[in-house]
């Protein structure tokens, strides 16, 4: 379910299909995002799982598998 959140939102900020975005899907070279993108990304996936992600972790989500790790340990 997490899993699925997050596409849905990946894909409305990327715009490209869900189909198209998998756990190994890197936000920097498989989607081009910028420290902008990622900032607009990770505020979209803090306001929908009512979460604050610290800033030393941000760095560590590399790809979208990352963040639903990271998500699904924290909401339950």
């Amino acid at each position: 379910m997490v899993y699925e959140r997050i596409k849905e939102i990946i894909s409305q900020q990327f715009h490209i299909d869900e189909e198209d975005i998998t756990t190994e899907t890197s936000f920097r070279e498989d989607l081009n995002a910028d420290s902008l993108d990622l900032v607009e990304l990770i505020m979209a996936l803090e306001d929908e799982f009512e979460i604050e992600v610290e800033d030393d972790v941000i760095e560590e989500i590399i790809t979208v598998g990352d963040a639903v790790e990271y998500i699904s340990k924290i909401v339950r």
